[in-house]
């Protein structure tokens, strides 16, 4: 393989310019000619589709976002749509890609395979950690970290007014933000799509708070939770509680995706970068590079796409106890 291409495509996530340097970089070192794609399936659908170097990367490591930009596709969904993206990469004789992406993205690697035998190494670039084959995703900590950091603010507000603070975070299928910010925050209490917490078990948990002399409370509240986000179930609690509460909502929203990545996003993205990048050369296709274990290992796509990751029951335990 002498030409291959690298984008990102669906939301961003910190850490995604350190694993196009490293895809880039790996690759230059390979021997191998390597462009970047610009704004996803939308711009190998338009051709715009721009050489890169190892000084292209310079200096973008510590930077978050994407320097490729992102965007969703519409056309890429249609078979003209993906039609003309192959032609793009046929006239400038790429053979093979790397898409840092989630879900949608190895969905549409897949399908463009199956038609135009164009194969694609994945690298999960996604906050919400959500992709079954791999530990992390990129940027999931950075994600973490950043709502924590706000938490820990709020706590000290609600402590100061004697305020019960719901905290929505990032997460519409998947609770992975919240239970990790829960924990770490020391929320009375975290509600997450994989785990039916019902509205009487959180006003129970309010009220056995109150009984014990606490004079505030963190909730914290995945996007996705089946009660609700963070405002409707604010409400639902403020009227089944027999308590004249105080009761604030924060959405945190997406300030999540942004910032400087972590050290720990930085080195997962390069391992992850480098990774999707050198199973490409060695023949690849259809398969996300991931970090099991702490081990490099490669999922199929349809894995990936159709498997769920399940909330390890340790941290749902851990969030029980450690709130009393």
């Amino acid at each position: 393989m002498k030409k291959i291409a690298v984008f990102t495509s669906g939301g961003d996530a910190p850490g995604m310019n350190a694993c196009i340097r490293a895809i880039v970089r790996g690759a230059t070192y390979h021997g191998v000619e390597v462009y970047g794609i610009v704004r996803g399936y939308n711009g190998m659908i338009k051709g715009d589709i721009i050489p890169l170097n190892s000084q292209s990367v310079s200096n973008i490591i510590q930077r978050g976002g994407t320097i490729l930009k992102s965007a969703r596709s519409k056309e890429f969904m249609t078979s003209a749509g993906r039609e003309l993206a192959y032609q793009q990469l046929k006239e400038k004789g790429i053979e093979g890609l790397v898409a840092i992406g989630g879900n949608g993205t190895f969905t549409g690697a897949e399908i463009f395979y199956n038609e135009f035998k164009i194969p694609t190494v994945g690298a999960p670039g996604t906050i919400d950690n959500d992709l079954f084959g791999t530990d992390y995703t990129i940027g999931y900590d950075t994600a973490v970290n950043t709502a924590l950091d706000a938490i820990d603010k709020i706590r000290d507000t609600a402590d100061s007014h004697d305020r019960v603070f719901f905290i929505e975070v990032m997460g519409r299928d998947s609770g992975y933000i919240a239970i990790e910010c829960g924990i770490a925050g020391g929320a009375e209490a975290v509600m997450i799509p994989e785990n039916l917490t019902p509205i009487s078990e959180i006003v129970s948990i309010l009220e056995q708070g109150i009984s014990k002399a606490k004079s505030s409370s963190i909730v914290v509240v995945a996007e996705g939770d089946e009660e609700g986000n963070a405002q409707i179930i604010a409400k639902k609690i403020k009227e089944s509680i027999n308590r004249d509460l105080d009761i604030r909502v924060t959405t945190l929203g997406h300030i999540q995706r942004g910032g400087i990545p972590t050290a720990f996003d930085r080195i997962l993205a390069s391992r992850l970068g480098l990774g999707a990048l050198e199973g490409l050369l060695r023949g690849e296709k259809n398969v996300m590079a991931g970090v099991v274990n702490n081990q490099l290992i490669y999922t199929p796509f349809h894995d990936t796409i159709t498997k769920k990751k399940p909330v390890s029951e340790d941290l749902i335990r851990m969030v029980e106890i450690l709130s009393i």
